[in-house]
């Protein structure tokens, strides 16, 4: 298996939720965040508690995951930590979840 590419934008994210792809959707922010917005079906697991919460991804070890955050900073800090730990197929969604709501979800409130 060929490790993915370490960015996904945002439009591809959204093709693979349409096109039904068995992936996980982690989004790394803070709960009070995910209060605020969120991208439906995403899991929450904040950045602070990902190696403590490691057991809840080891079903996805060789599956996509896609990290996302505000605008893509502590996500891509994950998603590289992730795949330290051999989840090669981790990727960052550049942009986070402002650039879902500027591209995908319009409805979306911005913060």
């Amino acid at each position: 298996m060929t490790d993915l590419p370490l960015h996904i934008d945002v439009r591809s994210v959204k093709d693979l939720q349409d096109s039904g792809e068995d992936f996980l959707l982690l989004d790394c922010r803070e709960p009070p965040e995910h209060a605020l917005v969120r991208i439906e079906g995403a899991k929450l697991i904040p950045m602070q508690e990902i190696a403590g919460r490691l057991a809840e991804l080891e079903p996805h070890r060789h599956k996509r995951i896609v990290v996302h955050c505000h605008h893509g900073g502590r996500s891509l800090k994950v998603t590289m930590w992730l795949r330290g730990q051999g989840f090669t197929q981790a990727q960052n969604m550049t942009g986070g979840i402002e650039a879902w709501a500027l591209l995908v979800d319009t409805s979306l409130p911005r913060y």
